[in-house]
């Protein structure tokens, strides 16, 4: 008997360790008999059961009017997590603990998305730890494999939730037995189904249990396409040929990558041609090109991927042409799109193979790069994308018809395919920007398939925009919950720095430095409220000058490994849209107790250099401090207080101090070879601060102040940085900006060359700086701009990096010539600096370091998403300036009309040629353009011209050649996006063309 007690209550299994050794791991269970069964007014379980299910369960089901349960196995939630999302699902659903571990083992974002599905508050789960209650926890049998030893569990489960129903539910002798509610087993799985029948279990599969809901026509959209066995596959999935060749199995593909016989990298789509795409490997100098659809092998934007090399003798270079995919795939059918005989079809292939053979021509072997086919993925980047329907795909257009149709959904990111969808609401969802999520891409098929997730708005509408555009860039936006705002100061924005002495209960003097009279002041742009640095600088008695960099001392307020230190590393980052902010912290702290205002008293973490009028470093000192900033200025404000010679007060003297250091500290980094480099950033005019309709554009003006800000803020960086490597040189939280390979300029080289007779010394990031300095053209001012911002980007990314996780040579910050280089001074806004807080807090004494910070392994897995947060709100800031540019573009457009005037005309540079066609940016918006010719060219690949009829006389365009561009916003007819058009005006009127 005790043996089989053992058996029992002992849990065993294999575990992987990370040096490779299996080990066998025995775990101790100990089951109970009052494990909650979780339903109201229960005889049974416990009856102080917060938010229990109600005691019918659910009547809003047409096969089960007695009332109901759901019991959803592990692939319901695997496969299905839009459905049990949606807000219009609202069955009382049981959430086994068995599925739960099932699920995080198997896929941690839908682990994270459960668990926040259990705390909704228009949901009515009950977790039921089915491992622990006697009656319902199993035990592996031999032979039995763990997939089939959870399903019988969930089985088991789902039975005794049904006697136990029954049980504790007995009939009174006099009035007459109401049935009781059925606890529901939901699973796709046709084997499972046919078991739990055996065993008198109700089961239903997910299509089935939606198609008898109220809304199941909304409802069914959700759908995944591979979700249930039960869906009639399209006409189109039927008997056809594959396109495309299978994957090879993973271990083959490890095995391969091990071997260095394969490849693995992101692969990254071509937005000019949408026929090839590229993986960069760190065995080659280029990243491997994909050319056509069959060597890309149904992969997206940032799949990691495996690529077979092939030979050198068929390497080739990038294409020369722009291929649209909406032009070349504008008549193919979505509900027969690669079926076998298919005429649509057949002009598809036959316009793609045109695409190929026009682009592969002759191209010298400089150009050429390692060129290799998809075969095999290891990890899908699949989610949810923002989509328009493409009219053109429709049957019906009758928004009463409820018929499903097939039809294409279009990305909005250039850099996705048409997704194949099927919908009952396709004529209401026209003009809308809607939510798509790939679920399968067959072998047979020209498009990956997904579902409808929800729709967000109308095609144009702010807010649809907006959301669309946090959504593309995976932008979390949730309002913070209570959990996190629980970790707030309970007196709110009534929190004050206390009074030294008695008062200070909570000690927050101790160790501090009182800077409260010191001559601080801050410099932000205009607006600004989540100001999170402070200046200062004096003379000091023995000449030399004392400068301080205060910065909002945020990590007093943010504790680690709390609900806001989690959240805040979840976002990584505050994300800058034109007319919205989404905040990493609550705005309580971001935008009042931790922002320096003026005349406040305010908590900081100092920076205290002594300096050399020649700015030479004598010393340097941190310390916890507290401030009260005697101002806080605009860059503007600033530069006319420093420049008005009637102004000698402290104040005045102290920024004119700061900037003439921060002139010699300037010089000495250029002098070390740092890069001076541009990127196009412009201004939004809104016309007010209540509608945010924008009425303009115009490039943003950078004065002396705002290098003043910037020198300062480098310099603290950099100290910070020596500190913190100096005090944990496995774990520092430092930033790197690698060289870049030398063949990422070789194109750049080659043009300037060639169009302008100029060379680019990229031996080192001084020789560099020093060649760009020299890349002028007398004619034209804003020709060195352009070049820099061509040299941008040719660079790699910065990134943070744990310093004992890379090689202390590769520390280097290539553009800012620093050997060593952090972020501390905004902590408001960016989470490595939190941590970097800490690491200094703790490297001076004031405070130990968390565990978690002694933890390489942490601190790098926490740097990969702040990493990742990083670029994408580098991207989703850029795209929406680009949106609101489009906006005052057509604004400007539509008043040019009403004063009866031209349409609107901009100067702009050609950047690219093409075979048909030029890229152009206009420096004025910022912005690039594609300008597409339909009727023949002579293009020079040699020498980056291309050649067009002109009125007269044939016209030869070159790269960096200055021309003027019409600029239109136009709607496209199809999907209904605002979007910007390009023609030239000069030196030959493209329209004709």
């Amino acid at each position: 008997m005790a043996s089989t007690e053992a058996v029992i209550t002992q849990r065993k299994f294999f575990k992987k360790t990370a040096r490779g050794k299996v080990v066998k791991v025995l775990r101790e269970r100990y089951l109970r008999d009052d494990v909650a069964c979780g339903i109201q007014g229960c005889r049974e379980c416990s009856t102080e059961i917060p938010e229990p299910l109600p005691f019918s369960g659910s009547f809003e089901h047409q096969l089960y009017p007695n009332g109901h349960y759901l019991l959803p196995d592990t692939n319901v939630f695997l496969a299905q997590m839009d459905l049990i999302e949606s807000s219009l699902f609202t069955p009382p659903i049981i959430l086994l603990q068995t599925v739960i571990e099932e699920v995080r083992h198997r896929s941690l974002p839908l682990y994270n998305r459960l668990k926040a599905l259990t705390k909704s508050e228009d949901k009515s789960i009950w977790i039921f730890y089915n491992e622990y209650r006697s009656e319902t926890a199993i035990v592996r049998e031999e032979n039995e494999i763990p997939n089939d030893r959870n399903d019988r569990g969930i089985r088991v489960a789902t039975a005794w939730y049904n006697t136990h129903i029954s049980l504790t539910r007995p009939p009174i002798r006099g009035q007459k037995q109401t049935p009781h509610p059925t606890v529901v087993l939901m699973t796709e799985d046709a084997a499972n189904r046919e078991k739990a029948a055996k065993s008198g279990v109700t089961s239903i599969s997910v299509r089935k249990y939606v198609e008898g809901m109220k809304d199941a026509n909304l409802l069914l959209d959700l759908l995944a396409a591979d979700g249930s066995q039960e869906i009639e596959p399209t006409k189109a999935a039927s008997g056809r040929q594959a396109l495309y060749p299978d994957y090879l199995p993973i271990s083959t593909l490890l095995a391969g990558v091990k071997a260095g016989e394969l490849h693995q990298g992101h692969f990254n789509a071509n937005q000019y041609n949408y026929l090839e795409g590229s993986v960069p490997v760190p065995a080659f100098d280029k990243p491997i090109l994909l050319v056509g659809r069959e060597n890309m092998n149904r992969v997206v934007q940032g799949d990691i991927v495996v690529v077979e090399v092939f030979p050198e003798k068929e390497w080739k270079a990038p294409a020369d042409e722009v291929v649209d995919q909406e032009a070349t795939l504008k008549n193919d059918d979505a509900e027969d799109s690669g079926e076998e005989g298919d005429e649509n079809g057949e002009e598809v292939f036959v316009k793609e193979s045109r695409a190929l053979s026009e682009s592969s021509s002759q191209k010298p072997p400089s150009e050429r790069q390692p060129t290799g086919r998809v075969v095999g993925v290891v990890k899908r980047n699949w989610r949810a994308y923002v989509c328009h329907i493409d009219n053109t795909s429709l049957t019906s257009t009758l928004t009463t018809s409820l018929s499903t149709q097939t039809v294409f959904a279009t990305p909005v990111s250039r850099l996705l395919p048409r997704i194949r969808l099927r919908t009952r609401q396709a004529p209401i969802l026209l003009n809308q920007k809607i939510l798509v999520t790939i679920d399968r891409w067959d072998a047979t098929s020209r498009y990956p398939e997904g579902h409808f997730v929800r729709a967000l708005g109308r095609v144009e509408s702010k807010e649809a925009e907006q959301e669309s555009l946090l959504l593309e860039f995976e932008v979390p936006y949730r309002p913070f919950g209570k959990a996190i705002l629980d970790c707030l100061p309970p007196e709110g924005d009534q929190w004050v720095v206390p009074p030294k002495g008695e008062f200070d209960i909570q000690n927050i003097w101790r160790d501090r430095e009182d800077l409260r009279d010191v001559i601080v002041c801050s410099i932000d742009p205009p607006g600004c409220q989540d100001i999170d640095d402070a200046l200062h600088a004096k003379l000091l008695p023995n000449g030399n000058i004392e400068a301080g960099v205060h910065i909002a001392d945020v990590s007093h307020f943010v504790l680690p490994d709390n609900p806001m230190d989690s959240e805040a590393a979840a976002r990584g980052t505050t994300v800058y849209l034109v007319d919205n902010r989404i905040d990493m912290l609550p705005s309580l702290l971001g935008t009042n107790l931790c922002s320096l205002r003026p005349f406040v008293e305010r908590l900081a973490f100092s920076s205290i250099w002594e300096l050399t009028p020649d700015a030479e470093i004598v010393s340097v000192r941190f310390t916890k401090s507290v401030i009260k900033p005697k101002a806080a200025f605009t860059y503007e404000e600033a530069q006319i207080r420093k420049d008005d010679p009637n102004l000698q007060d402290d104040l005045t003297n102290s920024i004119r101090l700061l900037n003439s250091l921060a002139i010699k500290l300037k010089a000495k980094r250029m002098a070390a070879g740092a890069l001076n480099l541009a990127s196009p950033e412009v201004k939004i005019h809104l016309d007010s601060a209540e509608s945010s309709d924008p009425i303009d554009v115009e490039q943003k003006e950078l004065r002396e102040t705002n290098s003043l800000v910037e020198e300062f803020m480098l310099l603290a960086n950099i100290s910070v940085a020596k500190k913190i490597e100096e005090s944990f040189p496995q774990t520092a939280v430092l930033r790197r900006h690698l060289p870049p390979p030398k063949t990422n300029f070789e194109k750049l080289q080659d043009i300037l060359r060639k169009t302008k007779g100029l060379s680019l010394d990229v031996s080192s990031s001084g020789a560099l700086a020093a060649s760009l300095d020299i890349c002028v053209d007398a004619n034209e001012p804003a020709f060195n701009t352009l070049v820099r911002i061509m040299a941008t980007r040719c660079m790699l990314s910065a990134e943070y990096f744990s310093s004992g996780s890379v090689a202390k040579n590769t520390f280097g910050h290539y553009g800012l010539a620093s050997k060593i280089y952090t972020h501390f001074t905004s902590p408001i806004r960016r989470y490595a600096d939190v941590l970097v807080h800490r690491q200094l807090s703790a490297a001076i004494g004031f405070t130990p370091l968390h565990a978690t910070l002694h933890s390489k392994s942490h601190v790098e897995r926490v740097l990969d998403v702040v990493n990742r947060r990083h670029r994408m709100a580098q991207m989703a800031g850029r795209a929406s300036v680009e949106f609101y540019v489009g906006l005052a573009l057509k604004a400007r457009g539509e008043q040019a009309k009403v004063r009866g005037e031209a349409d609107v005309k901009e100067e702009a540079f050609v950047i690219r040629t093409f075979r048909n066609g030029v890229g152009v940016f206009v420096s004025k918006l910022g912005i690039e353009g594609l300008v597409t010719f339909k009727r023949d060219t002579q293009f020079d690949a040699e020498n980056y011209t291309i050649t067009v009829p002109g009125a007269k006389e044939d016209v030869k365009i070159s790269v960096f050649e200055k021309v003027i561009v019409r600029i239109e916003v136009e709607k496209d007819k199809n999907t209904q996006r605002g979007k910007v058009k390009m023609t030239l005006v000069e030196p030959v009127d493209s329209s004709a063309l």
